[in-house]
């Protein structure tokens, strides 16, 4: 189980195969920097080896690019797929001193920002895929409130009840224990990064 912190941020993230295959179709990188914390999550279409080419090589673009503005990085992510099978996939980029971040998403990839105040935030993705093929994005920008908690997942966790999970009084390892309760590798790949904006 990957755990990370610094600078602004604290995140675990967990990640399944379906039946246990060595190829999760899933993928996802992130990294932070003084200034923001960037993250991708792609789900190649179907499972196996070919989804996990697709997934792997638009993750593989943000951790070469990820200083680049997002809707640059979606373009890049789709045209890389010209020739594969196509991926669902989204981009979240947290800017720490301004307290903002970026979303985008293409595909059936969720993303939820739970504040202190018991806000909870969830931009709807565009439906479809990236493919190469000309696609349209909607790139969307939101401020945060410190403490904030958010949670990114793909299709394979069938979660409901979200900003009671995301409650601040559970502590991040309780979130990822009682998510881990509703992951079932027969039914898909499964990836989910939980995180707190500190």
């Amino acid at each position: 189980m990957p755990y990370f912190q610094k600078h602004n941020i604290e995140l675990y993230a967990e990640q399944t195969s379906k039946h246990g295959d060595p190829y999760c179709g899933d993928s996802f990188y992130y990294t932070s920097t003084n200034d923001y914390f960037i993250c991708i999550l792609a789900d190649g279409l179907g499972s196996g080896k070919y989804a996990y080419e697709s997934s792997s090589v638009v993750a593989e673009i943000v951790k070469e690019h990820h200083e680049k503005d997002i809707d640059t990085l979606m373009k890049m992510c789709n045209s890389s797929l010209a020739s594969k099978r196509g991926a669902a996939v989204a981009i979240l980029k947290v800017f720490y001193h301004s307290r903002e971040f970026v979303y985008s998403c293409v595909g059936n990839i969720r993303f939820y920002l739970y504040s202190p105040e018991g806000k909870l935030t969830y931009p709807l993705p565009v439906t479809g895929y990236l493919s190469g093929r000309p696609q349209k994005y909607k790139t969307q920008r939101f401020s945060f409130q410190e403490n904030s908690r958010f949670l990114i997942h793909s299709d394979g966790l069938n979660i409901t009840g979200v900003k009671n999970i995301l409650q601040q009084k559970r502590t991040m390892r309780d979130i990822l224990c009682y998510i881990q309760h509703y992951v079932d590798d027969t039914a898909d790949d499964t990836t989910y990064m939980i995180g707190s904006l500190l």
